[in-house]
């Protein structure tokens, strides 16, 4: 799906839970090439206009970060009622530590430092990140969300500098399956696996009971 297309979407899904009209969703998609950033991101940090991919200034929380094939890119419209913006990142990172770890990939989250750049997002043990969260809350209610490198153009990430951060390096989760010696995850798989994390569906093993009885 067009990220524009996507993003004029999302302002109907965040109307439609305001006024009570749909419950907490979680949209899973995928963009073609285009690199979003929010208000803090400096022109340095951009790619320059021989990368050729499309930027496209939004209203989250972050900085610069790359969406494209390859790439499993979470929206979550979700009303937080007594939950603080702290507490639902935290719940994301957690969620998609266990949705990816079920798959075999051990992730960890980071604290960040007082007065350094944010490193929010999901990270390997030896301190790549390989998730990204981006969030806004208007009236109590989140949009925007996360994306996960499944296998993407990992050189596009070399173009600009991602969350803010000079110094990260990104990866995919099939760049760690091959250090691994283990089979890459395909799309659904770990759609389904985060899916299940976030409350937004089942475990097959209980969808099996359901659908037999």
């Amino acid at each position: 799906m067009g990220y524009e297309v996507a993003a004029a979407d999302m302002k109907t899904w965040v109307e439609q839970r305001l006024e009570g009209d749909a419950g907490d969703r979680l949209f899973l998609l995928s963009h073609p090439p285009v690199i979003t950033y929010g208000p803090r991101t400096t022109l340095d940090d951009l790619p320059v206009e021989a990368a050729a991919i499309p930027t496209v200034a939004v209203d989250r929380g972050g900085f610069a970060t790359y969406h494209g094939p390859g790439q499993l890119v979470g929206y979550l419209v979700v009303d937080l009622k007594q939950r603080g913006p702290v507490d639902i990142v935290r719940w994301v990172e957690n969620g998609l530590i266990e949705a990816l770890g079920s798959l075999g990939f051990p992730l960890v989250r980071r604290d960040t430092p007082k007065g350094a750049s944010s490193l929010v997002g999901v990270w390997t043990e030896d301190h790549r990140k390989l998730c990204s969260i981006g969030m806004r809350i208007r009236r109590g209610v989140t949009s925007h969300g996360f994306s996960i490198n499944v296998d993407p153009d990992m050189s596009v990430f070399h173009t600009f500098t991602t969350c803010g951060l000079h110094d990260v390096t990104m990866v995919s989760l099939a760049e760690l399956a091959a250090q691994q010696g283990i089979q890459a995850p395909t799309d659904q798989q770990v759609r389904d696996a985060v899916a299940v994390a976030l409350g937004a569906a089942q475990p097959p093993s209980v969808r099996t009971v359901s659908q037999a009885s």
